[in-house]
């Protein structure tokens, strides 16, 4: 599980890379600074995510909880094509039904999270 969130991590920033560089250049003169905002926003979050399952997966090989940091590793790749995902879209395809979807990415992310808090303590 370890080497897939290694890859897994690797994609999601190189993707998180791409898309700020279009958001910042292709898109800047497309769309409103509030719907650049929002794009902005999806791409923080997929890197950030994209670091933090980096080391999830760093942390796998050490840890007596493999269970709790492998659902925050899923969690975190959930969270990412949930929330980031629903932004991208929401902006680029103007869905406005896709902000209803967004929420449920941050929940992903929040219990990811946690679940490396409680493996912290196990």
């Amino acid at each position: 599980m370890s080497q897939l969130f290694f890859a897994l991590a690797g994609i999601s920033g190189a993707l998180a890379v791409a898309l700020g560089a279009f958001g910042a250049h292709a898109l800047r003169r497309r769309l409103s600074h509030e719907t650049i905002e929002t794009f902005r926003i999806g791409v923080q979050y997929q890197m950030y995510h994209a670091l933090a399952l980096l080391g999830v997966a760093l942390a796998l090989g050490r840890s007596r909880a493999p269970v709790l940091l492998t659902s925050a590793g899923w969690l975190f790749i959930l969270g990412t094509l949930l929330f980031s995902g629903s932004l991208y879209l929401l902006t680029l395809l103007r869905l406005r039904w896709l902000g209803s979807v967004t929420p449920l990415g941050g929940i992903a992310f929040i219990v990811g999270w946690l679940c490396l808090f409680l493996a912290a303590f196990s």
